[in-house]
């Protein structure tokens, strides 16, 4: 039998992409509540309740609160209860985020020929794509992939399974439209962890980290249907796995009676930036066919980062050249969200397809290719290139053109509010409201500036009547530039801990 004549477009598309995060959540005050309530003071977990206050992140989403039974047990819930949590918790927001995906592209989950899931929070068998499968009503012939083992990678990993998946059914003329979905529940593991660093007097900054969350996307192999691409959202026009040598201890999700203990070793950061920019290079190197002229080097793309910590985000920030505007989403969903694992690259690439997103990309203009990717344990690295299409999506979810300003909300309903105390600069205490486009947050105590992202400050009032706001607003993201560079000095009490420990957040 011949082979088909080879092409360099895939002819491969995300038709539909759907996020779905817990209704609660943990600021880290409540790390700090929790561990306090159940532990006695010692050097590891004072260092540990310092490092959790400087991550950067607002807030966790969550399955549970501080308070739940399920925390707050003479000793941590065992594997088996957390499993059963993870089943009644975890797999609606799965199955949600599925459906929102299932709606957007426009296919009935009848049309859905495979299922490629990925989880590091679970190993049960059958897995957790079993049920989601069985509550959306597929067909009993869907073809079925759980992917375990590759921790936060594992969303661009089923992505590029579920590729190479639509590309056999390309090759045999057959449509595929794969729903690729990503579930974690990390929080209900924050007992097993904290009893670890009493115990062992361990500095163990996952429990800092990490967070809840489904997500999923719809890939189509446009064959078949009476509208071949169905509107994508992205094109998905290369991809490439890589494996960085001798780093298998560095980074992993090792299991225990009390669930599952993270490993994060001093080096991941350094060694997952290294890694980027070589990865990058091999997909530029086979680009030409698919990609315009002017996109040579990586700060001719948009970026969505899988937020490991703040350290990873910053350190490819300054080693591929890039401004915090290139990886706006990344910032974004890592402080209001945290790490969700696997869950979190697809809801970045939701993310960054929002209209307010548009107002802060660099240079003022939006960029239409974006290089996603994510490091998993081994450490592997997955990335890919993706062209966005279509138009952006505003707050309300409503779709506007990508330079729409209606993703900002310019209403006078915080005109009492301030950006900044009258005389303070970036380097002094935040008043107490941190004030983003897409939402106004409570926040009592002041946040470290340093791992604060530059987009996330609305103009004040005084910027946003004047005819000039955006030149102005860019002034303010410089200043915040520079505190990500280390050229502005921080003030006393806010320049982090010292020590290998806080090299995943700078």
């Amino acid at each position: 039998m011949a082979l088909p004549t080879p092409t360099n477009d895939p002819q491969l598309s995300i038709i539909g992409i759907g996020v779905q995060y817990p209704p609660s959540s943990l600021a880290p005050v409540e790390l700090s509540k929790l561990a306090k309530k159940h532990y006695p003071d010692s050097p590891s977990m004072s260092k540990v309740l310092a490092i959790n206050e400087q991550t950067g992140i607002l807030r966790r989403s969550s399955v549970v609160t501080v308070d739940h039974p399920l925390l707050n047990q003479a000793t941590p819930a065992t594997i088996d209860r957390l499993h059963k949590f993870y089943m009644s918790r975890g797999v609606p927001l799965a199955v949600t985020a599925a459906r929102k995906a299932v709606a957007e592209a426009r296919i009935r989950p009848s049309d859905i020929t495979h299922i490629v899931s990925t989880t590091c929070t679970n190993s049960a068998n059958p897995g957790y794509d079993h049920a989601v499968s069985n509550e959306l009503g597929l067909v009993s012939s869907v073809e079925k992939i759980l992917l375990h083992g590759v921790g936060c990678s594992g969303g661009l990993a089923a992505l590029r399974t579920a590729a190479n998946l639509a590309l056999a059914h390309s090759f045999r003329s057959k449509p595929a439209r794969i729903l690729c979905v990503a579930l974690e529940v990390n929080t209900t593991l924050a007992r097993s962890e904290l009893e670890s660093i009493h115990n062992n007097q361990e500095a163990r900054i996952g429990v800092c980290l990490f967070s809840d969350g489904a997500s999923a996307v719809i890939l189509s192999n446009g064959l078949g249907g009476p509208i071949p691409f169905q509107n994508p959202v992205y094109s998905l026009l290369d991809w490439h796995h890589e494996l960085i040598p001798n780093s298998q201890q560095e980074l992993g999700f090792d299991v225990d009676p009390m669930g599952w203990k993270v490993t994060l070793s001093p080096a991941v950061p350094a060694l997952a930036v290294t890694a980027l920019q070589s990865s990058l290079d091999l997909l530029l190197s086979r680009a030409s066919t698919y990609l315009p002229s002017q996109y040579k080097e990586a700060s001719d793309f948009d970026w969505a980062i899988h937020p490991g910590g703040a350290k990873i985000l910053v350190g490819a920030q300054k080693a591929l050249s890039l401004s915090p505007e290139h990886m706006r989403a990344s910032y974004d969903i890592y402080q209001n969200h945290g790490n969700s694992s696997s869950a979190t690259i697809f809801s970045i690439l939701d993310r960054h397809r929002h209209a307010d997103m548009d107002q802060i990309t660099p240079d003022g203009r939006v960029r239409e290719h974006v290089v996603s990717c994510a490091f998993g344990p081994g450490i592997t690295i997955e990335t890919c290139i993706l062209k966005r299409h279509g138009v952006a999506i505003s707050s309300s979810g409503i779709p506007t053109p990508p330079d729409s300003k209606s993703g900002i909300d310019f209403s006078d309903r915080d005109e009492d509010l301030e950006l900044f105390r009258t005389s303070s600069s970036l380097g002094g205490k935040r008043s107490n409201w941190c004030i983003s486009p897409w939402r106004t947050v409570r926040s009592d105590d002041a946040i470290n500036p340093r791992f604060t992202s530059p987009y996330s400050f609305r103009p004040p009032p005084q910027l946003r009547t004047s005819s000039n706001w955006k030149q102005k607003i860019m002034l303010l993201f410089g200043k915040c530039r520079s505190i990500f560079r280390g050229e502005t000095r921080l003030p006393r009490g806010m320049t982090g801990m010292k020590g290998s420990d806080t090299r995943w957040i700078g």
